[in-house]
């Protein structure tokens, strides 16, 4: 016979569930069963003894004399009641213990099953509060599966599973089974009626979290973290303010000799991280977020949030950055969108050629857009990406592509500048 009480001592240790949740689920399972077979739970009493592992079933009914029972769910004849206890007597409460095996082998079978799913359901509900409530910790687990789109990553303080999708992974990351990953917890919800703990390692709030482990000051408060944007794996910046005069918040961010962001950095695949003070003097918070380059000038459009940069030659291509890096976080950082320029009073560089001079293949009105932005020159065109240019004449990407390709000939013979996608 199927025992009950063996499918609640397997599970009567579960880490994911309390006792009293325990002890509630076992009484609802078994008063079900004796609601069946004897059509109401009424006179019976469920104990449940959670440190044994085992339960008794009590069925209490009123002595009286017999030939007087008028309802045998609540009462008890006296010759009966003797066979349960001699010394019982008329108007007594006959206490009767119940056997498991009572109920029948096919009522148990559907009880355990019973038992089984709703202790199942019981852990996964309580994997998803766990979960839901550690949204935005740090997590540290081990590669338990690698498939085409996601890993799957076993938690080591917990063993529960989590998945960590390629799409949440940095450029560069490259795992085998077994290797131990850390990611922050983005994401919690319920599928197919089972938790999905989503790991990210692209998510600012990681970024963040792996300065808080670094850096004291931040945990402490006397830093504050205002603002984070990455590209993942490739550049970061992040915007920290101090509460104490006496603390420096970037230097404090970085470290001596770097010792605080290095392993951050490691940890982000050589990500570069960009640490600027914040400030509410938005020409000055421009200007930093723009770092490392060195802006001369600087008109802001409050209406339209457009900002335009004025800068040296050999600064344009650092407030750019590789492939648009730098200033696309500088906006995302300031929430304005910015535009650079060469400073018109640098002269040309002797080897440059004005762009009037390639009249005769691109067209006036092209040349002109070109010129609206601040590039009256081949190379001052050239120091920009496709991209850029698109983004900033509104010309059709082959008619930027096809001036790029122009002018990037015009240098060939001397090993010039070539085309930026």
């Amino acid at each position: 016979m199927v025992n009950l009480v063996d499918v609640f001592a397997d599970f009567k240790s579960g880490k994911n569930i309390d006792r009293p949740t325990m002890v509630r689920v076992l009484e609802d399972v078994f008063r079900t069963l004796i609601k069946k077979k004897y059509g109401s739970d009424e006179n019976f009493d469920v104990i449940v003894n959670t440190n044994k592992g085992d339960l008794e079933i009590w069925r209490v009914r009123e002595v009286v004399t017999d030939g007087e029972v008028t309802d045998e769910r609540s009462q008890i004849s006296l010759s009966e009641a003797h066979s349960v206890d001699e010394s019982i007597a008329t108007g007594d409460e006959c206490y009767e213990q119940l056997s498991i095996e009572d109920f029948g082998r096919r009522a148990i079978m559907a009880a355990r099953q019973t038992l089984v799913s709703r202790i199942m359901e019981l852990e996964k509900d309580e994997v998803f509060r766990k979960y839901t409530e550690r949204v935005g910790e740090v997590v540290i687990g081990e590669i338990s599966q690698i498939m085409k789109k996601e890993v799957l990553v076993l938690d080591d303080a917990t063993g529960n599973e989590l998945v960590l999708p390629r799409t949440e992974m940095i450029k560069g990351d490259y795992y085998r089974k077994g290797d131990v990953v850390k990611g922050v917890i983005r994401k919690v919800e319920m599928r197919n009626n089972a938790p999905f703990v989503m790991l990210s390692r692209t998510d600012s709030i990681f970024l963040e979290k792996l300065l808080r482990a670094e850096v004291p000051e931040i945990e402490d408060g006397v830093i504050e973290v205002k603002h984070i944007v990455r590209l993942p794996g490739e550049r970061a910046k992040v915007a920290v303010e101090s509460h104490d005069d006496r603390v420096d918040p970037v230097g404090a961010c970085v470290g001596m000799k770097g010792s605080r962001i290095h392993g951050i950095v490691r940890e982000l695949r050589n990500e570069n991280i960009d640490i600027i003070n914040y400030t509410t003097n938005l020409p000055l918070y421009i200007t930093r977020s723009l770092t490392p380059a060195k802006i001369s000038n600087i008109e802001i459009d409050h209406e339209r949030k457009r900002v335009s940069v004025f800068l040296d030659a050999d600064q344009v291509s650092l407030a750019i950055g590789k492939a648009g890096s730098n200033i696309k976080l500088a906006s995302k950082l300031t929430g304005y969108e910015i535009d650079v320029y060469r400073n018109q009073a640098q002269e040309y560089e002797i080897d440059d050629v004005d762009l009037e001079e390639f009249g005769d293949e691109i067209e006036p009105w092209v040349i002109e857009a070109f010129k609206n932005i601040g590039c009256d020159t081949a190379r001052q065109v050239l120091e920009l990406s496709a991209e850029e240019l698109i983004r900033r004449t509104d010309l059709e990407e082959e008619t930027v592509r096809f001036v790029l390709s122009i002018l990037a000939a015009e240098f060939e013979e001397g090993g010039g500048n070539e085309p930026k996608a």
